[in-house]
């Protein structure tokens, strides 16, 4: 028997409902209203899925490429704006960069890359090829990735934001082994945002992390959103839950993204994908409402029975 409709609407101040207008330009047609999420240091908004992009590889022009093509075409015509790279994901920023000129929506989509070197030189190196591949005189956020050489490179990177180069600056971690000494340089430096691994199915970060950064007023980039795909196999060949339609969620992918968006810190998933179809489904996850504290821990529930 389906539950009766809640009012769920996001709790926290992270994320809202905007209207589809403004700097982040037009939504695909149909569609009038996105979940955004707010960058607690600025104010300003942004779509609320983003976009990883570790395996977007290969040859400029090539078969591969033009599939990327469409995966960015899907991501950007259903209201995604930030896509995520790094110079350590192969030639993801050649990639990206050749794909955001070519569609020329270089200036309508929040760049974010890392650097990743412990010598402030060879960092410095880093990033200025970071400038030439992904193209434009300003980068929207610079993280230290996985907090390789993170005092000596943040030292370059707040120069560099002052300047104008830098927009955001972040560090970042994809594993609770580095947590300890994550949430040390959270405490040291003056941050913008972080990156971290959450999902329905590793809520680790929940401890100390989300909380943290809650209370520095910092954005969260989410990685592992779907645990490496773990999630997927935990709930192959089952139907979606009465509540889906709750939370106006038409896939497994759609819950476990809004899971993550409903955290009360300024949360953004950034879902991996080389698959257009795949890309259309994550975007879809920014319509509608967020499941409430309640609802959250019944999915909670529902994860971990499954898991046991």
């Amino acid at each position: 028997m389906t539950i009766s409709r809640r009012n769920l609407i996001k709790w926290g101040t992270g994320a809202s409902l905007v209207a589809a207008s403004g700097a982040w330009g037009p939504l695909m047609a149909g569609t009038s209203e996105l979940i955004m999420t707010t960058i607690p240091s600025t104010g300003e908004q942004v779509p609320s899925v983003g976009i990883g992009t570790v395996d977007f590889r290969g040859k400029v022009g090539s078969r591969d490429y033009q599939r990327f093509s469409e995966v960015f075409k899907a991501f950007h015509d259903g209201g995604g704006r930030l896509i995520d790279t790094s110079p350590n994901y192969g030639n993801s920023e050649v990639i990206m960069g050749n794909l955001m000129k070519d569609a020329g929506l270089r200036e309508k989509t929040f760049v974010a890359t890392k650097v990743d070197r412990e010598d402030r030189a060879a960092g410095v190196s880093r990033m200025e090829e970071s400038f030439l591949q992904l193209g434009g005189d300003q980068i929207d956020l610079m993280q230290v990735h996985n907090l390789r050489g993170t005092d000596v490179q943040l030292e370059t990177m707040k120069a560099w934001k002052a300047e104008g180069r830098l927009r955001y600056i972040g560090i970042t971690t994809h594993t609770s082994r580095q947590y300890e000494e994550f949430e040390k340089s959270m405490r040291a430096h003056q941050l913008d945002f972080i990156q971290v691994n959450y999902s329905l199915s590793d809520r680790e970060a929940e401890k100390r992390i989300l909380p943290l950064a809650l209370d520095q007023g910092l954005a969260v980039l989410v990685n592992r959103p779907f645990n490496d795909g773990r999630m997927f196999s935990a709930v192959v060949d089952r139907p979606l839950p009465d509540w889906a339609a709750d939370i106006d969620c038409q896939s497994w992918g759609q819950i476990f993204l809004k899971y993550v968006m409903s955290h009360p810190a300024a949360t953004i998933p950034i879902p991996g994908t080389t698959k257009p179809h795949h890309a259309a489904d994550n975007v879809g996850a920014m319509k509608g409402r967020l499941p409430d504290p309640e609802l959250r821990r019944e999915m909670e529930s529902l994860m971990d029975f499954l898991n046991a």
